[in-house]
């Protein structure tokens, strides 16, 4: 029986961490290239200060931040990582891309690093496993004690689809277009310990699901629960996993500026003593269907009796709610660029949009969208 750490390592600040998932794409072809391990290497022997990781996949990169006080400081990590990555991939021919899913790969050919409990994962899922052709952003925050755990996630689980039809990035599956916002958040939950996070209400709730499932031998065979918000227990963070992968750092902080923003938005209402928002079990799965079907033209339920808004009038909303918050964490200018995400269109918008304009050539789509990680740049780095 593999053990499990239930001590939650208390974080007296709302420190701030980010991982993002990019792939290595030929630019020919604008296929993916599994050869993530040599640019890894070369990274790191040329910038050991740089945090970069090997992946599920063999052609993913993954940046991670260390413990961070902002935004700002978060995203400006990134953008030195991407730069090193960029360079080393360039130089070996290679281009960047990230999105949810890649569009026309074939989930068939053997794309899983070859690590020991990545096969175990394949051996166990069989063909689910095999579809994870898939990339994420997520994002840690810091929180002081445990018994705010399970009532923030809880909290921030009404605000799924706000998060999921902002990052939507993976329309396009096996060459075709699902019809989907994001098909990465349709594959990504038949897994079987990923998905909505059940609604514990304390930390020893927790801490007998996790002994239940050593016991019953799920954690041996897959390392984690990877739920879609989830203690990090080691870390002292609510890690939060909704969000596809973005193409660029300027829509990353964004996302990461609100992420942030809600998790201290509920930490202050704990302090005040205030009772967190909560939505049935039910009405929470049906959000998180709508968004990942719709993305921003979701019609959403957002109370207990069943009312329901436009997400993106509930987005303008909560970015005006949180505005001073944003001001705390100095994130404003960040946070702010939610509604730049708004107007533009989100990533699985464009995409269709280029899809339909060029005959429904997903090469095109790709090259585009790899395009964006130079074009839409974080706040100061314009």
């Amino acid at each position: 029986m593999k053990s499990v750490d239930l001590d939650f390592d208390r974080s007296p600040e709302p420190t701030l961490g980010v991982e993002w998932e990019v792939a290595l794409v030929d630019p020919e072809n604008w296929n993916l290239v599994s050869r993530a391990e040599e640019v890894i290497d070369e990274v790191r022997t040329r910038h050991p200060e740089i945090h970069v990781d090997k992946e599920f996949l063999r052609n993913t990169v993954e940046m991670v931040t260390d413990v961070c006080t902002t935004v700002p400081e978060a995203i400006s990590q990134l953008e030195v990582a991407h730069h090193a990555i960029k360079e080393v991939a360039e130089e070996k021919g290679m281009r960047l891309w990230s999105a949810g899913a890649h569009p026309f790969a074939d989930f068939r050919e053997d794309l899983v690093a070859d690590k020991e409990s990545y096969r175990e994962i394949i051996e166990r899922t069989q063909i689910w496993g095999k579809h994870m052709l898939i990339w994420g952003t997520h994002v840690h925050v810091g929180i002081s004690h445990e018994d705010r755990v399970w009532p923030i996630i809880n909290a921030l689980m009404t605000k799924f689809p706000h998060l999921l039809a902002l990052s939507a990035s993976s329309p396009g599956w096996d060459g075709m277009d699902t019809g989907y916002a994001s098909q990465r958040t349709m594959l990504y939950q038949q897994l079987p310990t990923a998905g909505m996070p059940y609604q514990f209400e304390t930390w020893e709730q927790w801490q007998g699901f996790l002994k239940d499932q050593a016991t019953s031998g799920v954690i041996n065979h897959t390392g984690s629960m990877h739920l879609d918000i989830r203690p990090a227990a080691t870390l002292g963070t609510i890690e939060v996993r909704v969000c596809d992968s973005s193409s660029n750092l300027r829509e990353i902080s964004a996302l990461v500026a609100l992420v942030h923003c809600l998790v201290v938005y509920f930490d202050r209402m704990v302090d005040a003593g205030e009772e967190l928002p909560i939505l049935q079990q039910w009405h929470v799965a049906e959000n998180k269907w709508r968004a990942a079907r719709y993305g921003l033209d979701a019609l959403i339920i957002t109370t207990r009796d069943t009312e329901e808004r436009w997400v993106t009038d509930e987005i303008r909303d909560l970015v005006a709610t949180l505005a001073d918050v944003a001001g705390d964490i100095g994130c404003a200018r960040e946070l702010a660029l939610v509604e730049e995400i708004l107007d533009r269109g989100a990533s699985y918008q464009r995409q269709r949009e280029w899809f339909a304009d060029n005959g429904g050539d997903w090469c095109d789509v790709v090259a585009r969208t790899a395009a964006e990680m130079d074009e839409l740049r974080p706040l100061d780095a314009e």
